[in-house]
């Protein structure tokens, strides 16, 4: 709020008009996206868990959003080269829909072949849609003949958001950072990878950036079906009834709950089981994320748990993608760093995951960043993993990252300090 009126006061002609474009998120109207509905009931669902002690389950569901399912099968993948094999294999066995949420998408080596590959799937009869955010996805909106013969051979082609379309209306500062890549409506891809040569591909020497996708295979899946069918219907206005066909049986280990957020979700539900997490956090919280720039209630949180011995620690990246983001984080850095938070930054590119470990009790992996779009502006889907062997394979990985970081937030100079606090007032617009 304060941000809005310190623009409008100096920038009147510019900054009213940008308000009621983009100034509001949760907000009625005739052309709002309707909220995520989940069609069905958990108690008609053999492997939602009952009865559960767990806090995070019990704060999300009382937020609304779905119970944990049991008997997941979940893995992590955080190669830029074994991503984009496993998302070719799912795309090459799939035999009845495959459905495509991204938030970027380029026109380059790695989509070329992507494309080809639903192409193929389409002249075989597979019902293929393919959803990109067009402010994420902008280059591929303006050379729409890319997607030529994917819609020849009977694929949809969407975005979300139109700018040029009711732009008073369509809300372009609430963009669909969500990644789900669906198939059969059965097997998942999802995480922080977006569909371009910078986040996945063949080897070729290219220096891309460090990402992950993890997999599901079990019931969990069903949720992300809701979630597309919800983002599918608002961007083309397709009324289709939601239908999920779920196995008979389900052989894996892992329990999972996902977690949508965003204008969609009628809490912020995601934000509330993040704030209770670090107050209640006992041993540990590592939080891996390309973009720090939180509210100050997360901040005093954190600094809170370190007082009280909780090992809290945060990976980001050496120097992002984004000049702004990065002045605008370090006040909150150091903060965390003079209270003996162990701060790391990655020096070895660009560092695009987003992970958090909660003690021993589980971990949550997605598309939500630390920072005040992530967690109160975009679309976005999580998934906490509540599994011992999820938990090890996410902290070895993250080991790995703290291995190739460096330590210790620059002092800044007094010029650049209030630079920073100056830049603080509109990290909520960032």
């Amino acid at each position: 709020m304060i941000s809005w009126m310190i623009s409008i006061l100096f920038l009147p002609f510019i900054a009213a008009p940008l308000y009621f474009i983009i100034g509001t998120r949760k907000r009625e109207s005739k052309y709002k996206k309707e909220f995520v509905q989940f069609h069905g009931k958990s108690t008609d669902n053999p492997y939602v868990l009952d009865n559960t002690n767990n806090d995070f389950q019990n704060l999300l569901e009382k937020n609304g959003i779905p119970p944990a399912t049991r008997c997941n099968s979940y893995r992590l993948i955080t190669d830029d080269v074994e991503a984009y094999h496993a998302l070719m294999k799912e795309i090459e066995d799939a035999k009845h829909n495959i459905d495509i949420c991204t938030y970027v998408f380029e026109f380059d080596k790695t989509t070329e072949a992507i494309l080809a590959a639903l192409t193929l799937k389409a002249k075989e009869g597979v019902r293929v849609r393919l959803l990109m955010d067009m402010v994420g996805s902008l280059g591929a909106s303006f050379s729409r003949t890319g997607f030529k013969e994917l819609k020849d051979a009977g694929g949809k082609v969407a975005f979300f958001t139109p700018i040029l379309k009711r732009p008073f209306q369509n809300y372009i500062n609430l963009r669909n950072h969500r990644k789900i890549y669906l198939f059969d409506q059965s097997r998942l891809l999802s995480g922080g990878m977006n569909l371009s040569n910078e986040y996945m591909g063949e080897e070729d020497g290219s220096t891309r950036w460090m990402d992950l996708l993890y997999y599901i295979d079990g019931p969990a899946v069903y949720s992300f079906y809701s979630i597309f069918h919800n983002d599918w219907a608002y961007a083309t206005k397709e009324e289709e009834k939601l239908e999920f066909k779920a196995e008979e049986k389900y052989e894996g280990k892992s329990i999972v709950q996902v977690v949508p957020s965003g204008p969609d979700v009628y809490t912020d539900a995601l934000y509330e089981v993040l704030l209770n997490a670090i107050y209640n956090a006992k041993k540990r919280i590592w939080i891996v994320t390309p973009y720090f720039v939180p509210d100050d209630n997360i901040v005093q949180a954190l600094v809170i748990a370190q007082h009280k011995g909780v090992d809290v620690k945060l990976i980001t990246p050496y120097k992002s993608d984004n000049i702004l983001v990065d002045l605008v984080r370090n006040p909150y850095m150091r903060e965390l760093e003079d209270v003996g938070a162990d701060v790391v930054l990655y020096k070895s590119g660009m560092l695009h995951a987003k992970a958090i470990l909660f003690d021993d009790v589980g971990g949550m992996v997605g598309s939500v960043n630390f920072d005040n779009r992530s967690l109160f502006l975009n679309y976005e889907v999580v998934s906490f993993v509540y599994s011992r062997a999820f938990m090890l394979s996410l902290e070895s990985w993250m080991e790995t990252l703290m291995s190739d970081g460096k330590r210790g937030i620059k002092k800044p100079s007094k010029v650049r300090e209030a630079f920073e606090n100056v830049l603080k007032v509109f990290t909520p617009l960032l």
